[in-house]
């Protein structure tokens, strides 16, 4: 389909900068354009969804900042799948979105909305982030009664429709006023917009026809998962009355810190400390990665403060898959206690080396760059 490869803010014909109300706006001009009830275009359908689902993903704050960052392939790995928004009447989808139907009216109490949104929370260490991992969160959410199956009513009866509102969910008020007729529409008192009551509630529920329960959550941590980012279960949250759909599961991760690496987007920074004689011949040395071990080699010269980088061997990236960096820091230990006979050691030592062997090649602009690294 289309949207695998245009821009949601092509899709929406809004720039980047566009505000909250930009968006908005675009969306309603072109959902009265392309809705199959006011256009005969043969993809007028398949159009309609590509610029809904646009829609969804901008006008949220965190999928959006998510989308901006990280494209598509974040959002998938971030656990966003587009909702399945039924082609209903035009005025029905303005609803689901705003609340509001055609011409601004509010929506009939009748029409039910989908249940509420479940947040949870896992840990998991720098490791797992590396790799990805799946994790098990348990959340307490409320589903449809098993012993009524939602209805509300006791096993045997069924519900009956509500004697005040007829069945509408709503009830209407006239008034006469200087000005004309008016006709004032509110969310019926007695069966609460369902349009329908329960003469014999189910003993289990109440008659709500929803129960809260323990369940747990399987949830897929895509590799490079960054801390205080969310992913998104579609249909796991609270269950919804009168049909509608239920929620959906918001699990936040937090990716604990690990001592021995401190993470940069998606390069890995460690500290290795080494002696001024190891430094100065040279040798390899052995750093923490969030998989194993690796073993990295200093030349000859080393200097404090000195960085190697060892390309790919950071964290994968969520919108490439590409890894970033390890930059390995290195400290000189210099001794502090020395013995008379290694402090003369060292004073014949210098004596024979002179100054051309500290001289670096690079000059000032080489110290200036290792000072800068």
């Amino acid at each position: 389909m289309a949207t695998a490869e245009r821009d949601y803010y092509e899709l929406l014909g809004v720039g980047r900068a566009a505000s909250d109300a930009d968006i908005k706006r675009a969306f309603r001009r072109l959902a009265r354009e392309l809705h199959p009830d006011v256009s005969d275009a043969p993809d007028a359908a398949d159009r309609f969804k590509e610029v809904a689902e646009a829609y969804e993903v901008l006008s949220n704050p965190q999928t959006r900042d998510l989308y901006d960052r990280f494209g598509r392939a974040g959002l998938r790995r971030g656990g966003f799948s587009p909702s399945e928004f039924g082609l209903g009447n035009l005025s029905d989808v303005f609803a689901a979105f705003f609340g509001e139907g055609l011409f601004g009216q509010a929506a009939s109490g009748r029409r039910a909305a989908r249940g509420a949104d479940v947040a949870g929370a896992v840990e998991i260490s720098l490791a797992a982030a590396y790799t990805g991992t799946a994790v098990q969160v348990p959340v307490r959410v409320v589903v449809a009664c098993d012993r009524c199956d939602g209805s509300g009513a006791e096993p045997g009866t069924s519900p009956e429709t509500c004697p005040t509102c007829g069945g509408a969910g709503v009830v209407q008020q006239v008034s006469q006023s200087v000005f004309g007729q008016f006709v004032r529409q509110s969310t019926c008192a007695r069966c609460r917009g369902a349009g329908r009551v329960v003469a014999t509630p189910c003993t289990r529920c109440g008659g709500d026809g929803r129960i809260a329960e323990d369940r747990t959550l399987d949830v897929d941590v895509p590799a490079g998962i960054h801390d205080g980012q969310r992913i998104r279960i579609q249909g796991a949250g609270h269950a919804a009355s009168l049909g509608a759909p239920a929620g959906d599961a918001y699990v936040e991760i937090h990716v604990r810190a690990d001592e021995r690496l401190v993470r940069e987007g998606d390069d890995l920074a460690v500290a290795v400390e080494v002696t001024m004689i190891d430094a100065a011949l040279g040798v390899t040395v052995s750093v923490p990665t969030p998989e194993e071990e690796l073993e990295v080699e200093l030349p000859a010269g080393t200097q404090p403060g000195d960085v190697r980088t060892i390309r790919g061997r950071g964290m994968p990236s969520l919108r490439t898959g590409r890894r970033g960096d390890l930059h390995v820091h290195v400290e000189v230990a210099v001794p502090r206690r020395l013995e008379p006979e290694q402090r003369a050691l060292l004073a014949e030592l210098r004596q024979k080396l002179g100054d051309d062997a500290y001289r670096d090649e690079h000059g000032f602009f080489g110290r200036l760059r290792r000072a800068l690294r």
